[in-house]
């Protein structure tokens, strides 16, 4: 039996208030995408032959994390005995009185176009964090079905960066793109949601030993649900990276460079290995594709590092061994002969060999293709007087990106 938190019901009464649009913001596991959620069905339920639609940036993560995951929770929690039709290929649930729930993701041009030639009555920004403000504005225009319900657009975010747009808007209550206040204020409410509100609903341990271990920029974001200074720690900011930001490659890619920051222990205290796949274009700028970062044995990771050498076709594997990690290239010969490793030793400071990375993004040739959440997180977090952590992906991208820009390294043609 669903059973609303004192926070959800709160958070209940602003959905159903007079704002427009409405941010719920704050840290991990909060119960924000579940009231959500069920308020989107709630108001499908109430208007017959209404549509709506939960938006992600990423059309694989929606289905996941909401469609197979969340949804699932709250029709089994809140109603159990609800019937539906599901076209999957459309990614479209049908409920018995007509009314649609749409599932979409923005990283597609052609995908978002066919589902944005609709009207909805709901959209619904899930991570909003990751969603670029154009995206946004446009996906809004379809907000436009007429149905008795009050047409509404809901986000949620565990907060970033104060630079991001949904702060200015929401927080701010002015415009991301004029910096002008609004004029509209009335429309936009926000409300804090913390896992501390959710307790009940949480692994007894969750807060006290994994959020509470995080670093210090992760724990005000994902316990505290706090908004971030960006510039009181890290080199980089959101902004810096954001305004780089692509959907996808834009040019052809010259080569590409698996970088790694390999963790030299394997227990519940040890760092990540940071796994970092980045590319030089044919345009001279540089394309952070992936990063498969991970906690794991050597045998585990080094086969992660296989699979994504041969997965991007990449021409080189560059890892740091000043840790006593000189058995790392013999290990990753053993379990694959053919790939091409360098080891690197570091004889500068973090801080420093960042720098010379960070002046590539100040000249907008560094291209983050999609969201990385934690490896940006680190980038605009990490200060080497303060952080009691490792910057495992950090170090990885710094890795990668170094030896991409090092004129001394053959080209070769992937």
């Amino acid at each position: 039996m669903f059973k609303k938190t004192l926070i959800q019901q709160q958070a209940l009464k602003l959905l159903a208030g007079k704002s427009r649009h409405i941010l719920l913001f704050g840290g991990s596991r909060s119960g924000k995408t579940f009231i959500l959620v069920y308020s989107i069905l709630v108001r499908a339920l109430k208007a017959a032959g209404s549509r709506h639609i939960i938006l992600r940036y990423r059309a694989n993560s929606v289905r996941q994390s909401i469609r197979m995951d969340t949804f699932n929770k709250v029709l089994k929690l809140a109603f159990p005995n609800l019937k539906f039709y599901e076209n999957r290929l459309d990614g479209c649930i049908t409920l018995p009185n007509c009314s649609e729930i749409w599932f979409g993701g923005l990283d597609n041009d052609d995908r978002s176009d066919r589902i944005l030639g609709k009207e909805f009555a709901t959209i619904y920004f899930n991570e909003c964090s990751e969603i670029n403000f154009d995206s946004v504005n446009t996906a809004l225009t379809r907000l436009a079905q007429k149905t008795t319900l009050v047409n509404k657009a809901y986000y949620d975010c565990n907060p970033s960066g104060k630079s991001h747009w949904s702060y200015k808007l929401f927080i701010e209550k002015i415009d991301p793109v004029t910096n002008l206040p609004l004029s509209n204020k009335d429309l936009y409410s926000s409300m804090l949601m913390n896992p501390a509100d959710n307790i009940d609903n949480l692994p007894s341990d969750y807060v006290t030993s994994t959020l509470e271990n995080l670093n210090e920029k992760q724990r005000k974001r994902f316990l505290l649900g706090e908004w971030c200074d960006e510039d009181d720690l890290g080199l980089w900011n959101t902004k810096l990276i954001n305004d780089s930001r692509l959907a996808e490659v834009d040019t052809s890619l010259r080569k590409i460079i698996i970088g790694v920051d390999p963790a030299v222990t394997n227990n519940l205290s040890s760092d990540l290995t940071g796994i970092i796949v980045a590319a030089l274009g044919e345009n001279g700028h540089f394309y952070i594709l992936e990063d498969a970062s991970l906690k794991a044995n050597p045998t585990v990771w080094v086969k992660k590092i296989i699979d994504k050498y041969h997965q991007y076709n990449a021409v080189k594997v560059v890892c740091e061994v000043n840790n006593g990690g000189d058995l790392i290239g013999e290990l990753l010969k053993s379990m694959d002969n053919s790939i091409n490793f360098r080891q690197v030793r570091a004889d500068k400071s973090k801080i420093a060999r960042a720098e010379l990375i960070l002046s590539l993004y100040e000249q907008k040739k560094v291209h983050h293709v999609g969201f990385f959440r934690e490896l940006e997180d680190q980038m605009c977090s990490y200060n080497e007087k303060i952080s009691k952590y490792s910057p495992d992906r950090l170090d990885a991208l710094v890795w990668a990106l170094t030896n991409l820009n090092a004129k001394q390294i053959p080209l070769i043609i992937a």
